[in-house]
């Protein structure tokens, strides 16, 4: 591993060739006799952990140097040479940049050694922090939302992703669970080892099995000449991720539990025990405590799998991110089509919230595709909303009173009161709003805060003419 640099600044060689010597067992030492030389190191070493300069030198100073030095490379460790150490001078230096202040001559190497190796050590852990706060920050920016739902999501990914534990996901198809399992590892120690991703539901029995555990040659009929490594060996020194963990069969439970206790596979057709070094990410979509409850899951295999859970939210229990959402597929879906989608008005963004979004995510994010794909540019407009998105409403029954102009309780009330059902208000009033816009179906979808398509569609069912 490459040692750490130091550059040593001061217009007395014998000063600099003694620091040299005392750290050249540890260190690269690089050295300047004033701050000119001392700027151009900085600039061509931007590895450089620490520079140790005098206070007092002809031309810049020590204390302007330090500043230059950390405007040019902010993580660099500073400590200031004086023959003049005051405690006035001290903290001054400390306040322009400096971490540490020394006094001359240097007779105590020792000392200085151990104060060398503190102030890197500390900017060591300040580099590191800076890169794992940048590194989050990057994982982070592949979810959107800022709904407390979410916020909570995020805070336990920065809890458990520099743990080893296995970690259970559940959430409805469609919410991110993978996601949140690619975050983990990302963040993680494994960060640099594999990430490898097995969809269960896909596979089943020995199928299943030579997936996870790999086989050995000629095992079972159409098996590879050569064998093969199944996904624990694939995820050495990494993250294997398990999704839909609550679809295998009770043969490959025991055999999943069997690897998690002793942390060795044995291929199918094998004898052989092999040691790997994963961790394990599982996800689901079902209730595993209802499953074990019922016979259908292992306990045992539960309560390993489930040492940290990690909940990802149904998009209707957090449609405050909605906006949000549509803002970012509108950007990615227009960029990818030629840019001509320029936003979305408020009613089709209303339609979006309205709706309940079985599919989460996943399916909030073909909707946008599809509007955008299907759109002649500008502004999306309730007239690119699909239609299923539109019949399929809010979770209560979408209102046909006009945009901004709510229904009074006792008009609810009344409708109630005469017996008219609400397909017949519902006729009755686009049938209302269309005499009095005289037959204009784009200015009375406006005033309903429906779409144009969604007027037709009624009319046709009424056989109406206009």
């Amino acid at each position: 591993m490459a040692r750490p640099k130091i550059l040593i600044v001061d217009d007395e060689r014998p000063t600099r060739d003694v620091m040299a010597r005392a750290l050249s067992d540890k260190y690269e030492c690089i050295t300047a006799a004033d701050a000119e030389q001392a700027m151009k190191a900085v600039a061509e070493n931007p590895d450089l952990a620490l520079i140790i300069s005098d206070v007092r030198m002809p031309g810049e100073d020590g204390v302007s140097l330090i500043r230059r030095a950390k405007a040019a490379n902010p993580s660099l460790a500073c400590m200031l040479l004086t023959a003049y150490g005051t405690v006035d001078l001290a903290v001054a230096a400390m306040k322009d940049g400096a971490d540490d202040f020394l006094t001359k001559p240097i007779t105590d190497l020792d000392q200085l050694e151990l104060r060398v190796a503190k102030a890197i050590k500390t900017v060591g852990l300040e580099r590191e922090v800076a890169s794992l706060k940048e590194k989050l920050a990057g994982e982070l920016e592949s979810f959107t939302g800022k709904s407390p739902a979410m916020e909570r999501v995020y805070q336990m990914i920065r809890k458990v992703a520099p743990t080893n534990a296995n970690v259970l996901i559940e959430g409805p198809s469609g919410s991110g669970k993978e996601l949140a399992a690619r975050a983990i590892h990302n963040l993680s120690k494994r960060a640099k080892g594999p990430f490898v991703a097995l969809e269960c539901s896909a596979f089943e029995g020995d199928l299943l099995r030579s997936e996870l555990f790999g086989y050995v040659a000629g095992t079972f009929t159409g098996a590879l000449k050569e064998g093969k490594i199944g996904c624990f060996e694939a995820a050495d020194g990494g993250t294997i991720f398990l999704d839909e963990i609550g679809e295998i069969d009770m043969a490959t439970q025991i055999a999943l539990l069997r690897t998690l206790e002793s942390r060795k596979v044995r291929r199918l057709g094998d004898t052989l025990e092999r040691p790997v070094d994963f961790r394990l990410v599982a996800a689901t979509n079902r209730d595993l405590a209802k499953m074990v409850a019922e016979g259908k899951f292992r306990e045992d295999l539960y309560y390993r799998l489930n040492v940290i859970d990690l909940k990802t939210p149904a998009l209707k229990d957090h449609k405050e991110d909605i906006a949000l959402l549509v803002s970012r597929f509108l950007k990615e879906f227009s960029s990818e089509n030629g840019g001509t989608v320029t936003g979305i008005d408020a009613h089709a963004m209303k339609a979006l919230e309205d709706y309940s979004w079985p599919g989460n995510v996943r399916q909030l994010r073909n909707i946008v595709e599809k509007m955008v794909v299907l759109s002649g540019g500008g502004r999306l407009t309730l007239d690119d909303v699909p239609v299923e998105i539109l019949e399929g409403g809010a979770d209560t029954p979408r209102q046909v009173e006009p945009a901004g102009e709510p229904v009074e309780a006792g008009a609810r009330t009344n409708v109630a009161a005469t017996g008219m059902s609400l397909a017949d208000s519902e006729k009755e009033k686009i049938l209302s709003v269309l005499e009095s816009v005289k037959g204009n179906k784009s200015k009375a979808a406006e005033l309903l805060g429906i779409s144009r398509r969604t007027i037709h569609r009624k009319l046709n069912e009424w056989k109406i003419r206009t």
